[in-house]
């Protein structure tokens, strides 16, 4: 079964490895840049992704690591495909670097679990929902062009074929009930949307749960998306938290913090309702709208 890639998602892999591979060998990074004849800066960019080293360059590392054979091949891959694909560069110019990265981590990610207490998410809101919340924006805050606005909206759009390729993204959501009746552009949209969520609600690699407002709220946190990804030439990738705020985003990676945002997508999902019930909520909402 072919593999979705990311340009993004394979340098960091690669970076996270030779950095990984280094502190295990017990090397310091001002020691390894003096043997291979490089600056500790250079060092420093291919370890943190922001530069892509050449094959012959990863195979100066390894060999001071000591990495050979299957091992060392599958490192070079991973740079080799890096370069070559494109991605999320299709959209780039539309996108902040930060929302550029998360399609790409979208592009390759296993499974993303997504808490929405203020609108749809990106990969499930129409067309029509997706110009309204750019515009709400970019009209009363941040004015750019129409046909700006119109790629923006084409970004939003096209990452969503995460969810409808051959082996899609397993997403799970769950939305705060109050988004359900938060209005973007006139009823006819808000019908539209929630029309759309019953639909995707019923696949199978997509689980949609609504969070009631006379239930408990568990957390007191924004919007967050949780991205978990498979190994990739025997490479991992660690989990990853994208935190989205009015100028960009960020996002948070180290494993005791991403795993307390699992815990708390976790007790989210005990307290939501279950599909069923959720679908009922949605109807209900479809009716009043």
């Amino acid at each position: 079964m072919p593999e979705p890639a990311s340009p993004t998602v394979r340098r960091r892999r690669l970076a996270a490895e030779l950095r990984r591979l280094r502190e295990h060998a017990d090397l310091t990074g001002d020691y390894v840049a003096a043997q291979i004849g490089w600056s500790a800066s250079k060092l420093s960019r291919i370890e943190n992704a922001h530069t892509g080293p050449r094959p012959a360059e990863i195979r100066k590392l390894l060999s001071l690591y000591g990495v050979k054979g299957h091992s060392a091949d599958g490192l070079v891959a991973l740079a080799e495909e890096a370069k070559s694909l494109r991605g999320e560069d299709l959209y780039a110019q539309s996108l902040s670097e930060d929302y550029a990265t998360l399609v790409g981590m979208e592009t390759e990610a296993r499974s993303a679990c997504s808490w929405a207490p203020l609108i749809i998410p990106g990969l499930l809101q129409t067309e029509d929902y997706a110009r309204e919340v750019t515009n709400g924006f970019v009209e009363r805050i941040a004015p750019v062009s129409r046909g700006e606005t119109r790629r923006r909206v084409e970004a939003r759009l096209a990452r969503q074929k995460v969810l409808t390729r051959e082996n899609p993204l397993e997403f799970s959501a769950i939305i705060d009930e109050s988004v359900l009746f938060r209005r973007f552009g006139n009823p006819n949209v808000m019908r539209s949307q929630l029309k759309r969520l019953l639909d995707l609600s019923r696949h199978a690699s997509i689980t949609l749960r609504i969070l009631s407002l006379d239930g408990r709220h568990p957390i007191g946190t924004g919007a967050f998306v949780l991205l978990q990804f498979d190994e990739v030439h025997e490479v991992s990738h660690h989990d990853v938290v994208y935190l989205e705020h009015l100028t960009g985003g960020r996002y948070v990676e180290e494993e005791d913090e991403t795993f307390t945002y699992l815990r708390a997508f976790d007790r989210l999902s005990e307290l939501a309702n279950d599909e069923i019930s959720s679908r009922e909520l949605i109807k209900s909402a479809l009716d009043k709208w």
